[in-house]
């Protein structure tokens, strides 16, 4: 798993759901308006991988999570392997990643300046 700790993990910036008729196979924003919270998912995207390598990362990510019963999925969203998990689950899983080494990329906000 030294792949894992060589890992730089980023959360997109919308809230998805499955799509209707795919869950767990391909996902869709979802408008402000029409937040589910049953349906409420967040996606993570490696920063460090790419092509086939992000895809085996992913898979080590998604079985690491599974160790500790979070539900989650690797989509395809816009031409790169992003792991899916419910928004209630969004803690505990960035823990997880953490504790099996993986960096979490935070966004960098105005009010800190340098």
């Amino acid at each position: 798993m030294d792949s894992i700790q060589l890992s730089v993990v980023h959360r997109l910036p919308q809230s998805y759901r499955w799509l209707s008729g795919f869950t767990g196979v391909k996902v869709e924003p979802i408008p402000l308006s029409g937040i589910d919270e049953d349906n409420n998912l967040i996606g993570l995207k490696l920063l460090s991988h790419e092509g086939a390598d992000a895809w085996q990362v992913m898979q080590q990510l998604k079985l690491s999570l599974q160790e500790i019963q979070v539900d989650c999925a690797i989509v395809e969203w816009e031409g790169e392997a992003c792991l899916f998990v419910h928004r209630c689950d969004e803690s505990a899983t960035l823990c997880r990643l953490k504790n099996v080494g993986a960096a979490i990329a935070e966004p960098l906000s105005a009010q800190y300046p340098f």
